[in-house]
């Protein structure tokens, strides 16, 4: 019976060649050479999936033959090198395997947003590198029917919700037919330019006057009710690959929410086939 692991890195791999500009190059050139993209971007997924640092995914990958010969390595690349590939992947390339790790789509979507640690050694580094904001604020985009997040924001700062709402479906508006979200997304311009994309708005509205009160009493319950899978989902993530990040810089931090988002949709593709 094969592995749950193995299945894993067999579909990073598979989408990870998806996304790349050069999918058929080895993954690690005879003779020498720099290593193929797709596969330090499935090593980096296998990072994220093990939970450990560059170093210790290095040494525990070297204890692993059959993982080895998935990806078609037969060396693997020193724990820095591991670490400078992390950076040099361009952010267009997470959110590209993001997309392909959700293969499950029905066009049902909901939104929300929730906090992630940013996880540092020590006070005294955060004061020296003027480090003041403790958490990451994630809104992720999730098909209420599989489960499988679409698209992801992150900021540093906290914007209102009605202002990440338009950016996040507006990368994904041909894949969408509905987006539920709660009242922090209500806003006339953000429904409007969902419409004018032909996606149903889900959206409460405040209550001011008593018409609020008949929009939100016509909406499709059934539909608007899914809306807290977003809040399954976010549990999940938390719980199975924690709640902070480990990056120390900004760009890094977000890199690394995208890939833990692909890294949960993965596994799920490899449990629920």
């Amino acid at each position: 019976m094969t592995s749950e692991f193995r299945l894993f890195t067999r579909e990073s791999v598979t989408k990870a060649k998806n996304v790349v500009e050069n999918p058929d190059e080895p993954a690690d050139p005879e003779g020498g050479g720099g290593f193929a993209e797709w596969a330090m971007l499935t090593l980096q997924a296998l990072r994220i999936e093990l939970g450990k640092s560059y170093r210790q995914t290095i040494d525990l990958l070297s204890e692993m033959p059959g993982i080895l010969e998935e990806i078609g390595l037969t060396r693997l690349p020193h724990f820095t090198v591991l670490r400078g590939w992390f950076e040099q992947i361009s952010m267009k390339t997470y959110r590209a395997f993001l997309g392909e790790s959700a293969e499950k789509r029905t066009g049902h979507a909901a939104i929300d947003s929730t906090g992630f640690d940013r996880d540092q050694p020590s006070r005294h580094y955060a004061q020296r590198a003027h480090y003041h904001v403790r958490t990451l604020k994630v809104t992720a985009l999730v098909d209420v029917e599989t489960l499988y997040v679409t698209d992801v924001h992150v900021s540093t700062k906290t914007p209102s919700d009605f202002r990440i709402g338009p950016q996040v479906t507006r990368r994904n508006a041909g894949d969408l037919l509905s987006v539920a979200a709660d009242r922090g997304y209500d806003d006339k311009a953000f429904r409007d330019e969902l419409r004018a994309n032909g996606i149903r708005p889900l959206i409460k509205h405040r209550i001011y006057w008593a018409l609020d009160h008949a929009h939100n009493a016509r909406m499709d319950r059934d539909r608007y009710n899914r809306r807290w899978m977003v809040e399954t989902v976010f549990s999940s993530l938390k719980r199975t690959l924690g709640s902070a990040v480990r990056a120390r810089s900004w760009h890094l931090e977000f890199r690394e929410m995208v890939l833990k988002c692909a890294v949960y949709n993965l596994r799920r593709t490899v449990r629920y086939p």
